[in-house]
């Protein structure tokens, strides 16, 4: 289970060193993704998708469980970013999410990235 203090996600958009090109902005989600943390997990992705432009990348290789409501909040930012003309892409995946996204049949809808 989470520590109570611990972030639903954590932006990783700080700035570029100098001559680097930026990359999307990258939002880290970890532990479980259900009822108590999708809302946090859903308003963090929807806050990276009204910044910036391009792609937005959420890093989900240390999240241990997902459930109906963190796909929600998954489909959900998806939309927001679509509207925005982006795209909300999966990295890091583990197979238990995988086996969500497949058996719901929305995997196709999320571009897959490596970790960043």
């Amino acid at each position: 289970m989470d520590e109570p203090d611990e972030q639903p996600g954590s932006r990783g958009t700080g700035p570029a060193p100098a001559g680097a090109v930026p990359g999307p902005p990258v939002v880290r989600v970890a532990g479980e993704l259900d009822a108590d943390r999708a809302g946090a997990v859903l308003a963090e992705l929807i806050r990276a998708v009204a910044t910036g432009s391009g792609d937005v990348v959420a890093d989900v290789s240390a999240v241990t469980f997902c459930d109906s409501s963190g796909l929600n909040a998954l489909l959900r930012a998806r939309m927001a970013a679509g509207e925005a003309g982006r795209r909300l892409c999966l990295a890091g995946a583990n197979p238990q999410l995988e086996r969500l996204l497949e058996l719901t049949g929305v995997r196709p809808l999320f571009p897959v990235v490596p970790v960043p």
